[in-house]
């Protein structure tokens, strides 16, 4: 269990780095700004549970920056944390479906705490927008998922 564990982590920390250099190349390309949505997910949570962000100004937005992008990272390795879980468990697919099914899995992990928190609402994005967040979760799915495969396909 420890093994499929880290294997994913692993393989979720490669999707997560491709999904980013999917992202930094579309804002590159376009000349589109960051998001500040993962920094408003992460003010939202922290002032609620009681526990704000310290600071005040740039020094504030500079850690919520930092924390919403460590929580990109997090849900990228635990998503893949879960996919290696259940292809060990049995659930086992081709490439294309489970690349599928990941990258819509850490699409929901994002987008769903989005619209419940009421930072996003999805059914006011644009066809942009949608390409903008499906394209990065499919590429990332498809590699977190190759990557658990892969691994555990050549295991003996």
């Amino acid at each position: 269990m420890t093994h499929s564990i880290l294997r994913g982590c692993a393989a979720g920390a490669v999707g997560t780095t491709a999904l980013n250099a999917i992202t930094y190349a579309d804002m590159a390309v376009r000349g589109r700004p960051s998001s500040d949505t993962p920094a408003d997910a992460v003010d939202k949570i922290t002032t609620k549970s009681g526990h704000p962000v310290p600071g005040s100004g740039d020094i504030r937005d500079n850690r919520l920056s930092g924390l919403g992008a460590l929580s990109g990272i997090a849900v990228g390795c635990t998503t893949g944390v879960a996919v290696s879980l259940a292809r060990r468990a049995g659930a086992r697919m081709p490439l294309w479906l489970g690349g599928l099914l990941t990258g819509t899995l850490a699409m929901a992990a994002t987008d769903l705490p989005l619209a419940r928190l009421k930072i996003s609402d999805p059914t006011t994005w644009s066809a942009q927008d949608w390409v903008s967040d499906i394209v990065p979760h499919l590429v990332y799915g498809l590699i977190t998922y190759a990557v658990v495969a892969a691994e555990e396909d050549r295991r003996p």
